[in-house]
C-alpha cells in the first residue's frame, strides 16, 4: 500500500490524498460504508460502486468468522470473490465487538474467550489467530486486536488496557510479517491507537503505535458515548504525533458534523453504521439538516426526498412516498434511505477533498457544521 498526499489546508490540519491498494485507490478523505457481514445493508454491490461511488467498505472479522465461517471465505477465495466486491475491503479485527459483548466475553493476556450471539459456542480470539483470521478473509487493510474501552472508564482501567493492546500489538505485527497472504494480493496490518479521554495515555499510545512504522494508523475507542468536545480533543493530540506521510483513521465516527471537524483535525479515513442504521429507522440526512421522515408534516409533501441531490432525479421518490414506505416497513423504504444517507455522506467528503485542493476547505466547514445539524 502506498499513501500520497496531494494537498494541505492552509488554516487546518486538514488533507487530501490517494491510498494506493491492490484492489483500486482511494482518495481521502473517504467514509467507508459498513458491510459487517459481507454486505452493506439493503444496498446492491451494483449501486455502491455506480450510485454511491464507494471507494471501499468494510467487513467484520468476528462476524464474518462466526457466519459464513474461514472454510467458505477460503473455498470462495477470500471476501472479495464471495461478494463479488473488486474495490477495496477494510476488516475491523473484533475489537469493538470485544467491548460491546460485555456480558458474554472474558479478557485475559492470551486474548478474549466471548460466546457466540448466533448460538451461545464458546471461542478465542488472539492476536495471533486474528492476524490469521484476516488473512483468510482477505481485506487489503486489516486492523490490529485491541481492547476498545468504554466511556466513561476508571483511569487505571484504561491504562492497563492501553498496556495489554500494546502488548498485543507486538504480538500482531510478529505474526503478520511472519506470514504471506493467501490470495495473490497484498494486505496491510493498521495499529489503533487507544487510551480513552484521558491525555497522557493517548500520547503514550500514539507515541508507541507512531514507533512501530507501519503504513497506516487508527484511532479506536472514540465515540464510544464521550461528548464530541473530548473526541475532538483526544483526536487532535494524537494527530499530532502520527506521522504526516501515512493515512489515519479514525474508527466509528460519526455524525457528518464529526466527519467535517475530524477532517479539519487531519483524519483521512472513516466509518460509521449511522448512515445506514439510521436510514432504516426513517433519519436522512442532507445538505440543508436532518429529516425524520416519519414526522407527520411530510405526509403530503411530494416534493423530491433531496431536492438538492441528482441521486433520485430520474425516479421521482418524494418525501411522501418514501415516508408511506417506511411507516409501512416496506423494503424500498430501507433501499431508498439507506442509498439516500450513504449518498450524502460520500458526497460530504468528496466536496471536503474538493475544498481542500482548491484552498476553501476552512470556511465551507465553519459554514456546513452551522446547518448540518438543523432538523428539519
Amino acid at each position: 500500500m502506498k499513501f500520497n498526499l496531494a494537498a494541505k489546508d492552509a488554516f487546518s490540519k486538514a488533507r487530501a490524498g490517494t491510498l494506493i491498494t491492490d484492489h483500486g485507490e482511494i482518495q481521502t478523505p473517504i467514509f467507508m460504508p459498513v458491510g459487517t457481514a459481507g454486505s452493506v445493508k439493503a444496498v446492491h454491490q451494483r449501486e455502491l460502486k455506480e450510485d454511491i461511488e464507494a471507494q471501499i467498505i468494510l467487513g467484520n472479522t468476528y462476524h464474518l468468522y462466526l457466519r459464513p465461517g474461514l472454510e467458505t471465505l477460503k473455498a470462495a477465495g477470500g471476501l472479495h470473490k464471495f461478494n463479488g466486491w473488486d474495490r477495496p475491503i477494510l476488516t475491523d479485527s473484533g475489537g469493538y465487538q470485544v467491548y460491546s459483548l460485555t456480558e458474554v466475553r472474558k479478557i485475559k493476556e492470551e486474548g478474549v474467550t466471548f460466546k457466540s450471539h448466533i448460538d451461545g459456542s464458546k471461542h478465542l480470539f488472539t492476536p495471533e489467530n486474528v492476524m490469521d483470521i484476516q488473512r483468510t478473509i482477505g481485506a487489503d487493510i486489516i486492523m490490529a486486536f485491541d481492547e476498545c474501552t468504554p466511556y466513561p472508564c476508571d483511569y487505571h482501567y484504561a491504562r492497563r488496557s492501553v498496556d495489554m493492546t500494546h502488548r498485543w500489538l507486538k504480538r500482531c505485527i510478529n505474526r503478520f510479517d511472519e506470514t504471506t497472504p493467501h490470495y495473490g494480493y497484498s494486505q496491510t496490518l493498521f495499529p489503533i491507537v487507544q487510551g480513552s479521554v484521558y491525555k497522557d495515555l493517548r500520547i503514550k499510545s500514539a507515541e508507541f503505535i507512531a514507533a512501530q512504522n507501519r503504513e497506516g494508523n487508527a484511532i479506536g475507542g472514540l465515540s464510544v458515548g464521550e461528548p464530541a468536545e473530548e473526541m475532538y480533543a483526544m483526536t487532535e493530540v494524537v494527530c499530532n504525533i502520527l506521522p504526516e506521510d501515512k493515512p489515519r483513521y479514525l474508527m466509528g465516527v460519526g455524525t457528518p458534523i464529526n466527519l467535517l471537524e475530524n477532517i479539519a483535525l487531519g483524519i483521512d479515513m472513516f466509518d460509521c453504521v449511522m448512515p445506514t442504521r439510521n436510514a432504516r429507522n426513517g433519519m436522512l440526512f442532507t445538505k440543508n439538516g436532518v429529516i425524520n421522515i416519519k414526522n407527520e408534516k411530510w405526509k403530503n409533501d411530494f416534493s423530491p426526498v433531496d431536492e438538492d441531490s441528482d441521486l433520485f432525479s430520474d425516479l421521482h421518490y418524494s418525501k411522501a412516498y418514501l415516508r408511506h414506505l417506511i411507516h409501512s416497513k416496506e423494503i424500498l423504504g430501507a433501499q431508498i434511505a439507506t442509498l439516500h444517507n450513504l449518498h450524502f455522506y460520500l458526497w460530504l467528503v468528496n466536496t471536503a477533498r474538493e475544498k481542500i485542493i482548491s484552498g476553501d476547505f476552512y470556511d465551507w466547514k465553519n459554514k456546513m457544521t452551522q446547518v448540518l445539524g438543523q432538523k428539519l
